[in-house]
């Protein structure tokens, strides 16, 4: 099987770098900060990047900000083979995806694949993968995709993320709007849970679902720098100055925003 370094453990990182370990990969691993690889039986921890990508035949990172996948990349593309595939699964929009790419090393191949869902769907296997790059490339990433969650080709390099960035930007501001709506209810003595009710039994039900999940986990702060990936439209905008308003929810889930908005 082929050689994997894995970096980024954060909160999906680490399951997604489990399923690759419980799947007989080689695997070497890295995290900004040290000591996350706990409990990754077989893993191997790099103190560095390039340490990490050393003789490695698949690169996967998974970061958190445009920002965070461009320093990171700044450290360890030097280390990289020709003959390497990097897949990057991060969110950080079509745009930074080209800048990486125009900055590969001489035969080495790049695959987008954000991924839609939470870390319990990354630690069972169940996210969504957007996948572009060229043919050659989504073939050879398919394997490993395919341990992490349902694989949807999008097309050329940069298709993945762009899709990313608009299925996210339809969920965050979605969710925005129903905290907003409920909050309308309050104000005008309709019982939540009636609004709910009814919201729940027409084309807006995925979104209510989403709006009181208990099981996800994704970060506040990480759903505003999302729509900010979406451009400045003014609903979009919107949503984002809303999610931002209220600092103390910046590391719960995207939920947080029903209550946030309630107080409000």
């Amino acid at each position: 099987m082929e050689k994997i370094a894995f970096l980024g453990l954060g909160r999906m990182g680490l399951p997604m770098a489990r399923r690759l370990a419980a799947a007989g990969h080689p695997l070497t691993v890295w995290n900004r900060s040290p000591g996350r690889a706990g409990g990754l039986a077989g893993a191997t921890e790099a103190t560095t990047p390039v340490e990490a990508v050393r003789g490695a035949d698949v690169v996967v990172t998974m970061l958190s900000t445009p920002a965070a996948v461009a320093e990171v990349a700044d450290r360890f593309t030097t280390g990289l083979a020709p003959g390497a595939l990097w897949i990057d699964m991060s969110s950080i929009g079509p745009r930074a995806t080209a800048e990486l790419r125009a900055r590969l090393p001489y035969g080495v191949a790049l695959v987008d694949a954000p991924v839609i869902g939470s870390v319990g769907p990354a630690a069972t296997g169940d996210l969504v993968v957007f996948a572009g790059g060229e043919d050659a490339d989504l073939d050879r990433a398919q394997p490993v995709l395919e341990r992490l969650g349902r694989v949807r080709r999008c097309g050329g390099p940069g298709a993945g993320a762009a899709l990313k960035v608009v299925v996210i930007g339809a969920i965050v501001a979605s969710v925005t709007v129903v905290g907003e709506i409920l909050a309308v209810a309050d104000e005008l003595g309709v019982p939540r849970e009636q609004a709910r009710e009814v919201l729940s039994a027409g084309p807006l039900a995925g979104v209510v679902a989403r709006a009181h999940s208990t099981e996800s986990d994704f970060p506040v702060r990480l759903a505003a720098k999302d729509l900010a990936l979406a451009g400045g439209g003014p609903v979009l905008s919107a949503a984002r100055e809303v999610l931002l308003a209220d600092p103390s929810i910046a590391e719960q889930d995207l939920s947080a925003v029903v209550d946030a908005l309630r107080r409000g």
